[in-house]
């Protein structure tokens, strides 16, 4: 069995290997408690981090904190309420930043949260000829407010054997030409394996001489500009960070996603792989495999992770009515849990999104160290999921976002409570929507807030 490691260059102290991996967690969160490298604006700032910080580490620990935290699902209000749509968040994220400093300036305190701004990067997918989205102003009005997933074969049903084989080969040579227009000159490339002596690796070369191979080494320069300038842009003239101001984030870490779900969204698309699970089961079994071994890599050597605190993952195609639930334990489940495993062992929290409902997986998917594993439902049966998880991991969710934009804040703040009362007992339950919503009023962000003051304190 492969054995899962960091490389000892990213160990965040000198005897990680020799920590357990619960020692490695509260290593992590330590780090978050005594905020460590944080120069903050205020003593004011640096008392309300720390009581924030230990009250998230308490949920996610699965102990009652001194007051349920929350999460307010500000959603694009931050931007609309400051006269910057979508499209101009995309193209100018500096003035995306701005719109959202106003907005701390005149909420932050109030409504305890501080709205930062993780945007897609217009100028870059567009010199990429990104084909898997729609968005703004490319495929989509200029006033449109969300993106759209293209889905189709970006891998043929006869090409297992490639990507198994060499994955990083079928990736820059078959995926890059199909999934980005400026990447289509890719398939001129020969593989590398053979680039070993001198007269190998002329022949390997030789495509480099072609005008469009050319043109797209160009734009991947072009594009390592771009994001140099873009995050120019979003830093700003000597700009405070969230925690700095006095809000810590347990988010920080990795986003990734289940092996299953990157076959099938961006690989052989939803109806091939559906169509695999049938016709061509081991195949489709040992590409799950793989991915998650390429996932897992990827992740423990990524350069920022010995500062990590969380693995996130959104789950899109394992809720019910995707798949039943032997497919479910046969096809979704074990390599995500092989990730979730790997991920654990170096002490880093696994932030699970069951988009959809996953009542008929709670059960399975019960099987891991209490304080290791966190769920955000968006349509579960939460207080199910308390009475199944709520022991060991960590909650959230279930606010529709439905209610946040159209309700009332009586019907919100009503809401709440009920979920407080139902979720918050013994703790490891953060108050919050399953989803992000469009504009919601900022009278009901209020309520949720007057919630949590009234009925969340242990």
């Amino acid at each position: 069995m492969t054995e899962y490691k960091m490389s000892r260059i990213n160990y965040p102290t000198e005897n990680w290997d020799k920590m357990t991996p619960e020692e490695k967690r509260q290593f992590r969160l330590n780090r978050l408690l005594n905020a460590d490298g944080i120069t903050f604006v205020s003593p004011e700032a640096e008392e309300n981090y720390k009581i924030r910080a230990k009250r998230l580490v308490d949920v996610y620990n699965v102990r009652e904190p001194d007051r349920v935290p929350f999460s307010l699902p500000l959603g694009n209000l931050p931007l609309t309420m400051f006269g910057c749509n979508a499209y101009t968040a995309m193209y100018e994220p500096a003035r995306a930043m701005e719109a959202c400093m106003k907005f701390n300036k005149k909420y932050a305190a109030d409504l305890e949260t501080w709205a930062g701004f993780f945007g897609m990067p217009g100028k870059i997918l567009d010199i990429l000829d990104y084909k898997l989205y729609s968005w703004p102003g490319h495929g989509l009005p200029k006033d449109a407010s969300e993106i759209q997933f293209i889905e189709k074969e970006y891998m043929g049903p006869d090409e297992y054997d490639d990507f198994l084989l060499d994955p990083t080969d079928f990736f820059i040579r078959k995926y890059f030409p199909r999934a980005f227009g400026s990447c289509e000159s890719f398939s001129l490339l020969q593989p590398v394996t053979h680039m070993t002596e001198v007269i190998m690796v002329m022949q390997q070369l030789l495509p480099l001489a072609n005008p469009g191979v050319l043109d797209t080494l160009q734009k991947m320069i072009d594009i390592g500009k771009a994001m140099q300038e873009m995050g120019q842009s979003m830093r700003g003239p000597a700009m405070p960070t969230p925690a700095a101001m006095g809000y810590p984030s347990m988010m920080f870490g990795s986003i990734t996603k289940a092996p299953f779900d990157t076959l099938a969204d961006t690989l052989r698309g939803t109806k091939g792989a559906i169509n695999d699970m049938y016709r061509q089961p081991d195949k489709f079994l040992e590409a799950l495999d793989k991915i998650a071994d390429l996932s897992i890599r990827t992740i423990l050597e990524s350069p920022g992770i010995s500062m990590a605190t969380i693995v996130s993952y959104p789950l899109h195609k394992g809720a019910d009515g995707w798949m039943s639930q032997k497919q479910f334990e046969t096809f979704y489940w074990p390599p995500l849990k092989k990730m979730m495993n790997a991920f654990i062992n170096e002490g880093l929290i696994q932030s699970m999104f069951a988009e959809g409902n996953f009542n008929s997986r709670l059960e399975s998917v019960n099987e891991f160290p209490k304080g290791s594993v966190a769920w955000l439902f968006e349509g579960s049966d939460i207080f199910r999921a308390k009475e199944i998880l709520g022991n060991n991991c960590c909650i959230s969710g279930n606010i529709p976002i439905s209610m946040v934009m159209t309700s009332s804040p009586a019907e919100v703040k009503e809401l709440c409570r009920k979920l407080i009362e139902g979720c918050g007992k013994g703790g490891g339950y953060i108050l919050s929507a399953g989803s992000t919503p469009e504009n919601p009023k900022i009278e009901n962000l209020y309520a949720i807030v007057e919630a949590v003051r009234e009925y969340g304190v242990y």
